[in-house]
């Protein structure tokens, strides 16, 4: 699985968005950048980018292997994920 974007900002909700919060955010980006009510050039481009996104967060297993690749990627909060690993080394050294 390659990461190019945040599914979640395109869709500007949180990654712990209810189905419901994510489905009516995908209607409000769909209908925001449908090629046939947007006339921007990238209007296209960004409706199926929200189309993907969605795809992927609307889809419980999709969505599990998509946060678990987030997780390994440490995108959602770098530090957080790095302090515990250094706090488990350690905890390990110590005992």
């Amino acid at each position: 699985m390659t990461l190019a974007r945040d599914h979640y900002a395109t869709l500007g909700v949180a990654p712990n968005a209810t189905p419901e919060l994510i489905k009516a955010a995908y209607r409000k980006k769909a209908t925001q950048y449908h090629p046939d009510k947007n006339p921007s050039p990238d209007a296209a481009a960004r409706f199926r980018e929200v189309q993907e996104a969605y795809e992927v967060v609307s889809n419980p297993e999709r969505r599990k292997a998509y946060d678990d690749y987030r997780q390994r990627s440490l995108i959602d909060d770098p530090l957080a994920v790095a302090r515990e690993i250094s706090a488990k080394y350690i905890q390990e050294i110590m005992n």
